[in-house]
């Protein structure tokens, strides 16, 4: 069982900061790439920055310059470093990774729970 856990999202005010992580665990064979989606309500969820297993980042247009996107391949982990944060931003986070598990031929998507961003004065 492959498992995505993410963690610290919350409540900032414009121009604030917050820092996602997300956590795989389980039966991993190998971890392709990784990345963070947000979908605001009435809206269709949208890629915010995704990451290769060698680095490689891309980002949406509307982020670019504001958020930054790490991983640690050691520990299964991505992050979403998240500045001068809008209001437009409000949405729930979910991180999403192409794994391989132990007992699987191929590798396929994997969702967190999400997290909910809420930028607010």
């Amino acid at each position: 069982q492959v498992q995505l856990v993410e963690s610290g999202g919350g409540l900032v005010q414009p121009g604030g900061s917050l820092r996602l992580s997300c956590a795989a665990s389980g039966a991993i064979f190998s971890i392709n790439s990784m990345g963070w989606y947000r979908q605001a309500p009435g809206k269709q969820r949208e890629l915010v920055a995704g990451t290769t297993r060698l680095g490689i980042t891309n980002y949406a247009d509307s982020v670019k310059g504001r958020f930054t996107i790490s991983r640690d391949n050691g520990q299964n982990t991505v992050y979403l470093q998240m500045n001068s944060l809008k209001p437009e931003d409000t949405a729930v986070y979910y991180c999403n990774a192409v794994i391989k598990a132990l007992n699987k031929v191929y590798a396929s998507p994997y969702w967190g729970q999400g997290t909910q961003v809420t930028v607010s004065s």
